[in-house]
C-alpha cells in the first residue's frame, strides 16, 4: 500500500474537504480555522487595569453574523471555572432567562481548561454551533439555541461591558 492512496488516508483527506475550518496543523488552530474569513479587528481586554487577553476577529462580510472566529491570547494564568463564570455573568447582559445561562454554564465547564501565559483559545461559530479550539485540538462545542449568539455578544454586542475592545474588534484590518 503506498501511504497517499490507502483508503483510510483518503477517507481522512475526503473529510478535511468537507469541513476545512477543523484542519488543524501545528501552525496552531488560529491559523487554519479562519480560512475563507477575513480578519477584522483586535484589541486588549482589561480588568482593573490587568491585561488578561488579547482578542482577534475574523468573520466574513459581516462579522455579526456567522461564520466567524474569535481568537482570545491569554496574558495571564485563569482557571476555567473562572472562564466560565466569567462568560455566564457577561451572556446575563444579553440573556435574561437564567434556565439555558445553567445549561451553558455546565456545558462550558466542560470544556474551557485552565490557561496560562501565551495560551489561546478560538470560538469558531459556524452555523448554531460554537466550536473551541485549542493547540490544534478541539476542546468541544456547543449548539444550543441561542448560546451562539449570546456567547459572541461577550465582545461584539453594543451593550457589552468592553466598548472599547468591541469597536477595535469591528474595525476591518
Amino acid at each position: 500500500m503506498r501511504g497517499p492512496s490507502s483508503p483510510a488516508r483518503r477517507a481522512v483527506l475526503r473529510a478535511l474537504g468537507v469541513v476545512p475550518w477543523l484542519c488543524l496543523s501545528s501552525a496552531g488552530a488560529g491559523e487554519d480555522l479562519h480560512a475563507g474569513l477575513k480578519r477584522w479587528g483586535s484589541g486588549d481586554y482589561r480588568r482593573f487595569g490587568v491585561l488578561v487577553y488579547a482578542a482577534t476577529l475574523w468573520a466574513g462580510d459581516d462579522p455579526q453574523r456567522p461564520p466567524r472566529m474569535l481568537r482570545l491570547d491569554y496574558k495571564r494564568h485563569i482557571e476555567g471555572r473562572a472562564i466560565v463564570a466569567a462568560s455566564v455573568r457577561e451572556m446575563r447582559r444579553f440573556v435574561a432567562d437564567e434556565a439555558p445561562l445553567r445549561r451553558w454554564a455546565e456545558a462550558m465547564q466542560g470544556i474551557f481548561p485552565d490557561v496560562d501565559a501565551g495560551d489561546h483559545i478560538v470560538g469558531l461559530h459556524a452555523g448554531d454551533r460554537v466550536s473551541f479550539h485549542q493547540d490544534g485540538r478541539v476542546l468541544g462545542s456547543i449548539d444550543a439555541p441561542g448560546f451562539a449568539e449570546g456567547f459572541f455578544a461577550i465582545w461584539l454586542d453594543a451593550r457589552t461591558s468592553a466598548p472599547a475592545l468591541r469597536a477595535a474588534l469591528l474595525r476591518l484590518a
